[in-house]
């Protein structure tokens, strides 16, 4: 997954802000909250620091998990038109750039973002949409949308906050919510509680999972996918990382206000090539299964060879 070149270019020059060890250590910092959960206003870095090291770690990450989960939310809604997009805790607007990436036709972004700074600079990526600075606890009530995103977001809040903004989300989506949070075990329990909140309410499920039953990962296992990022030059000397690409996992959840077909099956795991046969790790109907595919199963196991971690299966 690769940002498109107009937001790369605005990340390198706004990179050239600050010196390189004070860019790195802004990184390792931000970086490491990300992976325990924390607000970036709690990271002790200036705005400038807090803003450029979001930009040049965190948002090519972003929005590669977000573009990952509009392709498969996309194609299970199937026709159904999504014209605007609702993003809470939009942060420099990565999800809404991976929806425009994907839905042709969405025309209006209201995007809501807590902290200045990082809506400030959104806000040069994103020009034309509607930034709204406050939280989804500002906004009395929030307009409906077709689609509502909460990426990397709930997280952040204290539990009592985060229910009241799941509601809100949802009373403000008109056809679909999704949420997006880091694929740790954290960050899969939190997904797994709005998961089965909304489904007691009556949503529907979309992806990732089957069906709208229980979800049968038991701890400690976890449910989590990952997206494959670009690394820009910049990106590989803040990570200090030699390879061109680095993996961004992440758990999420999208849920419907109706049925809108969903996958028969999905790959949880990475696919295990082996000679003349594959292992799949398969989330179906009835739980969690291995199936192998061997030579012999032909165009099944030609399919399962292209099988990706996150892919639906059987392939449709």
């Amino acid at each position: 997954m690769r940002l498109p070149d107009r937001i790369q270019n605005l990340i390198d020059q706004r990179a050239a802000s600050l010196p390189q060890a004070a860019l790195e250590q802004a990184s390792a910092t931000l970086s490491a909250h990300y992976r325990e959960g924390r607000a970036t206003a709690a990271l002790g870095l200036s705005a400038e620091e807090r803003v450029v090291s979001y930009l040049v770690t965190r948002l090519p990450a972003t929005f590669a998990a977000a573009a990952a989960v509009m392709e498969v939310v996309h194609r299970r809604l199937d026709g159904i038109r999504v014209s605007s997009v609702l993003d809470l805790g939009a942060g420099t607007g990565a999800a809404t750039l991976a929806a425009r990436e994907v839905f042709p036709e969405l025309a209006d972004a209201t995007l809501v973002e807590p902290d200045p700074a990082l809506a400030a600079a959104g806000k040069l990526a994103l020009p034309t949409d509607r930034w709204i600075e406050g939280n989804l606890l500002d906004v009395a009530s929030p307009e409906t949308h077709d689609l509502v995103i909460a990426s990397y977001a709930l997280g952040e809040l204290p539990p009592s906050e985060r229910a009241v903004a799941v509601s809100r989300a949802w009373q403000a989506a008109r056809v679909a919510l999704v949420v997006i949070e880091p694929g740790t075990t954290r960050g899969f329990t939190l997904v797994r509680d709005i998961r089965d909140r909304l489904l007691k309410q009556g949503a529907r499920m979309i992806a990732p999972c089957p069906t709208d039953d229980a979800c049968p990962i038991i701890s400690p296992d976890w449910c989590h996918f990952a997206a494959r990022v670009e690394r820009s030059s910049l990106h590989r000397r803040m990570k200090k990382g030699a390879l061109s690409y680095e993996d961004e996992k992440f758990s999420y959840v999208a849920l419907a206000r109706a049925f809108a077909g969903r996958a028969p099956g999905r790959v949880i795991r990475r696919p295990a090539a082996h000679t003349g046969w594959v292992e799949l790790t398969i989330c179906a109907n009835g739980g969690i299964h291995q199936e192998r595919v061997s030579r012999k199963q032909g165009a099944t196991y030609r399919a399962a060879r292209k099988a990706n971690w996150g892919d639906a299966w059987p392939p449709d």
